[in-house]
């Protein structure tokens, strides 16, 4: 029997820095469903900027950063460029997306 692993931690380059000015780098990314994917496409934020899809499905699938209490599109909007582009590499790693250039999913 195969097990698969569905949680991956990650320590963020720079780290995300709360409005108390603590520094959050260590977290959880889950596997993404279909749903994660799928559903965000309605939201207006994405039909006005399809880039925004990114933002939605990372706050989606990540589980844990540092001592955060919930993980929103704020947070992931306010992430330095650098985290930022990480975690889309980490998604698309642990999700198996594939194709030339990255996906559009995650911009990557």
């Amino acid at each position: 029997m195969t097990v698969i692993s569905t949680e991956h931690s990650f320590t963020l380059p720079i780290g995300y820095r709360d409005a108390d000015g603590t520094l959050h780098r260590d977290g959880v990314m889950r596997l993404a469903t279909a749903g994660d994917e799928i559903l965000p496409l309605k939201d207006h934020r994405v039909q006005a900027n399809p880039a925004y899809l990114t933002v939605i499905v990372l706050s989606r699938v990540i589980t844990r950063l540092g001592s955060l209490d919930m993980i929103n599109t704020k947070v992931i909007e306010d992430l330095f460029s650098a985290d930022f582009a990480f975690l889309q590499s980490l998604y698309n790693r642990i999700n198996q997306v594939e194709g030339e250039g990255g996906d559009q999913r995650t911009g990557g």
